[in-house]
Formats: structure tokens, sequence, C-alpha cells
């Protein structure tokens, strides 16, 4: 049976669009950096001298720090798994955590179904991977209480894998022989863990002997409008512009004061219940959160194209690039919530409920049990990386009202976490983005893959107009792909531009590893 909390989660991960996406109330975290989950193999692995390995979902434990600032804390156990069916002595560790979620089920990152194990195998290495701290069942403490997650910082969790490469002894044969002054380590990321990797690159140079960064959102922004850039650059254009028409309209009759509108609108979309308009606003939101779950190779019957498909096609004709229009958008949107997309994300919850942000009594500003990732990672971006997908400035195409704002998640901290906040905090970006140096990093042996269709790409190197130089020591290659594409091997099957990026990323990895030395 899944967690309670997961009741309250709409990952934008490669879960089925047959299950119920029950809402959570906060956008932050419905389309927050999330690793795309794949199916973890099923089968029998062999060493390459033949012998039996252990399954890849078997679990390890290893003594972490609780603070590496005060090591007479004493430690906590921290989940890992591990998989050397390709290793050789002498061949790489590669490390990586999947971030801000329970890591079990995303053991299919130690296979060669990824990039990770794409590497292995060419480098004879072996893979590992290790569950963030205050995330799944590795934690510190025994709640997620704001007086326990004083300790979930960016720098904590680089220390974590720091001091986890230091210290581990793999159980692997010759384990305990594998340290970073023995054998090059190779850090992996994807999401908010690709920034994790830049981030530990920079903070602690000479650890990692190379690393490999998918859609690292390395800029923490509080106002992360960019999120839907790509969304609207690579969705139908039919589509985007009559999403465009709606958005523009409830802008409109809120800035008038429009109450009558206002509750029609609403009533449209089934959502007459909403009390608060920007929780209004939040929800349709929901369904430009389904392109994160994109990948080259899903096709028709996506939730997102379904969307789509509902505004622009009438009696099996597409509308024009310009859209059918305001009234007919208005009726096809409402009608897709009424018809599908409210029991999607809502099930038998009512609309308050489900979409309501302003009662801080219910369980999901409350509940301090383990294992919810979304309490979690709302810690980290009411403190230090923001992220918040907002409305963006006059002037530009919005297919995201401007009734919100970042003061709409920053009110959520409050009700998150009181003993913490007693009035909505700013993030604070501009430290993180100081200290471990955001867009502006310069570290050897760093590659960075990103996707042009990833709504996270303006968070990364390969954002617009930043024009970062890609060098030789740090390369950068973005594919047509979407968030995290040429991570999963399978991607590179289906598209010829992120299989330019993977096997780019092979090359470099073999021609530094061949300049390391004990």
């Amino acid at each position: 049976m899944a967690p309670s909390w997961l009741s309250k989660s709409l990952f934008a991960t490669l879960f089925s669009a047959s299950l119920v996406h029950a809402a959570i109330p906060s956008a932050m975290l419905r389309g927050r950096p999330a690793l795309p989950k794949i199916a973890v193999p099923q089968r029998t692995l062999t060493s390459p001298d033949g012998t039996a390995l252990p399954n890849i979902t078997t679990v390890y434990y290893f003594n972490q720090l609780i603070d590496h600032n005060n090591p007479d804390l004493g430690t906590f156990q921290q989940r890992y798994w591990m998989d050397w069916e390709f290793y050789e002595p002498g061949g790489p560790i590669i490390l990586m955590t999947p971030g801000e979620t329970d890591a079990d089920g995303y053991e299919a990152y130690l296979t060669n179904e990824t990039i990770n194990g794409m590497i292995a195998q060419q480098q004879n290495g072996a893979t590992v991977l290790i569950e963030h701290r205050f995330f799944g069942y590795s934690n510190p403490y025994d709640n997620l209480t704001s007086q326990s997650l004083e300790l979930l910082t960016i720098q904590q969790a680089i220390d974590d894998l720091v001091y986890f490469a230091q210290t581990a002894d793999l159980p692997m044969p010759g384990g305990d022989q594998v340290k970073p002054d023995q054998a090059p380590w190779i850090l992996i990321g994807g999401s908010y863990s690709g920034a994790l990797t830049s981030w530990t690159m920079v903070n602690k140079p000479g650890v990692f002997f190379a690393a490999y960064a998918s859609s690292g959102v390395v800029e923490a922004i509080t106002d992360y409008y960019g999120y839907f850039t790509p969304i609207r650059e690579y969705m139908p254009q039919n589509c985007s512009s009559d999403v465009e028409a709606v958005i523009a309209y409830l802008d409109q009759i809120y800035a008038e004061n429009d109450t009558t509108a206002i509750q029609a609108l609403k009533d449209n979309f089934g959502l007459g219940d909403v009390v608060h308009i920007d929780d209004f606003a939040s929800a349709l939101q929901y369904n430009l959160f389904d392109w994160q779950s994109l990948q080259p190779y899903v096709g028709p019957g996506a939730m997102f194209f379904d969307f789509c498909d509902a505004l622009e096609v009438k009696d099996g004709v597409s509308a024009p690039a310009t859209g059918w229009g305001l009234e007919n958008a208005l009726y096809s949107w409402g009608n897709f919530w009424n018809t599908t997309y409210y029991a999607y994300v809502c099930g038998d919850e009512d609309a308050e409920t489900c979409l309501g942000t302003y009662n801080a009594s219910q369980a999901y500003y409350t509940d301090v049990t383990i294992n919810n990732a979304d309490r979690s990672w709302f810690w980290m971006v009411c403190n230090q990386v923001g992220y918040y997908q907002v409305g963006p400035p006059e002037g530009q195409p919005a297919i995201v009202s401007r009734i919100l704002q970042p003061i709409y998640e920053e009110r959520q901290c409050v009700d998150m976490f009181p003993q913490k906040f007693t009035t909505p905090p700013t993030p604070t970006v501009e430290v993180t983005d100081m200290e471990y140096e955001g867009w502006n990093v310069e570290v050897n042996r760093l590659f960075f893959a990103n996707g042009l269709r990833d709504p996270w790409r303006e968070a990364t190197v390969s954002a617009d107009g930043l024009n970062k130089a890609n060098t030789t020591t740090q390369p950068i290659y973005e594919g047509d792909g979407f968030h995290c594409s040429d991570l999963i091997t399978e991607n590179g099957i289906v598209d010829e531009t992120i299989m330019r990026v993977q096997m780019a990323g092979l090359e470099y990895m073999k021609t530094w590893l061949a300049e390391w030395s004990a």
C-alpha cells in the first residue's frame, strides 16, 4: 500500500496516466524538478567472472553523519543500492542520488537502461544509488518537524555524498579499496540532483574525478516563470493560443474585480466551490504540469496531448495555429475538467479540499511523519532554492495567470512551517547562487546535458540568452529532449539528437578516465 502522504501528490514522473493523481495544493510541488522514474528491470545479474550477484533491489545501509558540522551528534542509516555486474578492478564508482524523493523504485538507474549503467558498461565500473537525507527512509530523526529539517540543506547533502565516497566500504568484492584516492568516482545527477552534482563539484573539488549533470537546475530562482517558456514554445501552437486566450480572460476579469464573471468561470470548470481565485488559477496550471511527464517515447494518449486534443479537435478537424478562439476554449477546457480531469486530479475529494491552500489545519500542512517528500522539498524551496512557477511579467505571452506570484507559495511556507516562519519568507537564492556558482559554474570534467523541451531548461546552463561556452573541460550538450531525457537509454534509440548527447557523454567519460591515476 502506498504511504498516506502520496494521496496529496502529483509527481511529474512516468507513472501510469490511468492512476488518479490526487492534488497537492502547491504548484512548487506539482511541478518540482523530479528525476523521471522508469521500471526496474527484472533480470538475474552476474559479475564478469560469472558470479551470481544480489538483486539490484537489495538495500544496503551507510552510517551517515547527522550533522557534518557537529559529528558528535552521531549517525543515521542512509539507504543505498548497488550493482557491480560490469565492474572490474580499476573501474570507476558511479554515484547518483535521485534527489528529492523516496529512492526505492529508482534502481533502474543502476543499470544500462540509463546513462549510469552505460558508463559502467563502457568503463567496467560499478553503480551506486544513494537516498537523499530526509527523503524516503534516510532520516536523521524520526520526524519532519522544522527543528529536524534544520539539517536539510544543500551543504549537508553535498557533505553526505563526499563522506559516503570517502568512507564507505562497498558490499562488492574489494569494495573497501575503492575510495576516491584509490579509484575514480563519477557523480551523476538529474534535475535537482543534477544541480547538486554541479554544486558538489564546485564546493568539494577533487573528490569526484568527473561528473554528469542532466537537466541540472543549477541556478536557484525565486520567480521562475521561465518554467512555462519551453512548454509554450513546443506545445501545439493552436493549443497554446487558446490557453493564452483563457488566461488573458481570467486575468482581465480579476483585474476588473468582476466577481460574477469569476464565479461563472470557476463553475465552467466544475470548480465553483474553490474559494480563492489564486487557488483556481493554480488549478489551471495542472494541465501544463503534465508536460513534465513527457518523454520522446511517449506518444498519443498522454494526458497532456489528450488535453490539447480536447481543446483543438472538433469533429476530427484540428484548429488552425490561432486556435478556435476564446468561446470554444472556455467550453472545451471546462468540459475536459468536468468529464476527465477532475477525477484524474481530485478523485472523490471536493474541490476546495483538493485544491485549496488556505486551511492551515489540514494534514497536508501538519503531518510531520517521515517519508513525505512533498514536505521535505517544501522546506528546501522555502529556504534555499525557490523555483516558484508563476505567471510571467506583463508584455510576455502568458499560459499561466499573473495572479500567481511568489507570495502565493511563500504564504504556504508559513502554514507548512509555522515554527520556522512567522511571515512569508523569501528564499535565499542569491546566497545559493553565490556559494555554488549557479550559471557561473566553471569546473573541469563536468558534462552538462539538457533538453530543448525541458520546462526546467531556463534554470540550467542552457537557459535562453545565457550563451555559456561549450568547452572540452566543461561540455554542454543539448538535444530535443524533455526533462532528463538523456539519462534514459531508450530515449536515445527513438531520438537521434538525444543519442548524440549520450554518445558525447560516454566519449568524454572515456577520455577523462584515461587521464586518472591514483
